[in-house]
């Protein structure tokens, strides 16, 4: 057993894996039994290492940090990782594709109540212990203290949410494997570039695109908003409260979120609005949608100020939930994830916060959705010309509009959402 420990042991060094090494001689001083498990899972480790189109891959991405000035031994250490399989949104062969939950979810499962009301009674506390430094943070970059405070709730529970990922295992995975090779070579380079300044730490955790902080920034986030909340002379938006809330609300205000205008309100509609005006296409200004009979839910007053602002109307399950009217600011908080449910996560939460009501319409409980199911609905949709966006199995707005109005065509309900018999049954727009 020792002496192939041994052997390990100058492998993993001819490998360039020191620190495994170092482990593994370690654990070889303790019990039999323990060092035959640790050069099972080292072994392991190792041939995941010498995969030799990962291995070009690297030698290549060397190329692009040693000219950006990143250290040998900071790369080394940073990308020598095993790939972690189990991350969303990667392409392997023979393997469907794991989405993200703002892509797979149903709106009723992503925006519950009962977890809403309960970030809603932490986030008002929060909003009263804070209340001076978002006072500031408003006067600064304009963006009120319980929509920053709501950004910090969605993503890190107010910094409950254990961050598991090691950023760089979740970067070069992403990088390599991921169906946004680019992007997230982009970010890991950028990665390289902070650990080396010292921003960030070499074993930093974060989320599966290696995004940090209370208030989830990727490696590019940093370079963009990052702010010094507390006047400290550094960042910090691990530790530090301050500065996480403060570079949130830099993000959205250079996102362009306008000062003193809310993000959107639910509405009721008349029988004579249908959800096919649900599109990013359709914008009216707010008294054009009000004198089409469309109005504030819960008869709230209508805002002042904003008669005249561009409003998008947004169903995100179609008939079977709620209607909102959103606008500018919507579209920046969207920014901040690429998700309408995302975004209408953070606004209801900020409203209810600052003591808003919950939603007026509740959500059905639809059957859910494969993204096969959906993809061979996009595929009959764009033969019949109804659709004409990528075919990628999600049911975002431009889907649900062109299912809307294949609907509007054929006659009988118009709902907007996906069944068995128009996956079945759509025909060319031109009969």
């Amino acid at each position: 057993m020792r002496e192939l420990g041994g052997d390990m042991v100058k492998r993993l060094m001819d490998k360039g894996c020191p620190g495994a090494a170092r482990a593994l001689l370690w654990i070889l001083r303790r019990t039999w039994i323990s060092g035959t498990i640790a050069l099972v899972v080292l072994t392991q480790a190792l041939e995941a290492r010498a995969d030799p189109a990962f291995n070009a891959w690297r030698a290549q991405l060397w190329l692009e940090a040693q000219a950006r000035g990143v250290r040998q031994a900071v790369f080394d250490r940073a990308t020598n990782v095993q790939l972690d399989l189990g991350l969303p949104d990667l392409v392997i062969p023979g393997r469907p594709v794991k989405e993200q939950a703002e892509f797979v979810k149903l709106p009723a499962d992503y925006l519950p109540r009962q977890q809403l009301t309960g970030l809603a009674r932490t986030g008002a506390r929060h909003f009263q212990t804070y209340r001076g430094l978002l006072a500031r943070i408003e006067t600064d970059y304009g963006v009120p203290g319980n929509v920053v405070i709501a950004i910090w709730g969605r993503e890190t529970d107010y910094g409950a949410e254990v961050q598991r990922h090691p950023v760089f295992q979740a970067l070069v995975t992403q990088a390599y494997l991921g169906r946004r090779k680019d992007l997230f070579r982009s970010e890991l380079l950028i990665a390289l570039d902070l650990v080396q300044e010292g921003t960030i730490s070499m074993d930093a955790k974060g989320s599966y695109t290696g995004a940090m902080g209370h208030t989830q920034f990727e490696p590019s986030d940093f370079l963009k908003f990052a702010a010094d909340g507390d006047g400290d002379g550094k960042i910090d938006l691990e530790r530090s409260i301050p500065d996480a809330l403060a570079s949130g609300a830099k993000q959205l205000r250079d996102y362009g979120w306008q000062r003193g205008k809310r993000w959107g309100f639910e509405v009721r509609l008349p029988p004579t609005v249908s959800c096919v005006e649900s599109s990013p296409d359709i914008k009216r200004p707010l008294t054009a949608w009000l004198k089409l009979g469309v109005t504030p839910a819960g008869d709230a007053p209508v805002p002042s100020g904003m008669l005249q602002d561009q409003a998008q109307l947004v169903m995100p399950a179609g008939t079977y939930g709620p209607a909102f009217l959103v606008f500018a600011n919507f579209q920046a908080i969207r920014s901040y994830n690429q998700s309408d449910v995302y975004a209408l996560f953070v606004g209801h939460l900020a409203d209810l916060i600052a003591g808003g009501a919950p939603f007026e319409k509740p959500w059905a409980r639809l059957k859910p959705l494969r993204n096969s199911e959906v993809a061979a609905i996009q595929t009959q949709l764009s033969r019949s010309g109804y659709y004409s966006d990528a075919i990628d199995g999600r049911l975002g707005t431009v889907t649900r509009r062109a299912i809307g109005q294949y609907q509007q065509r054929v006659g009988g309900s118009v709902d907007c959402w996906p069944s068995q018999d128009l996956l079945a049954g759509a025909r060319p727009a031109s009969d």
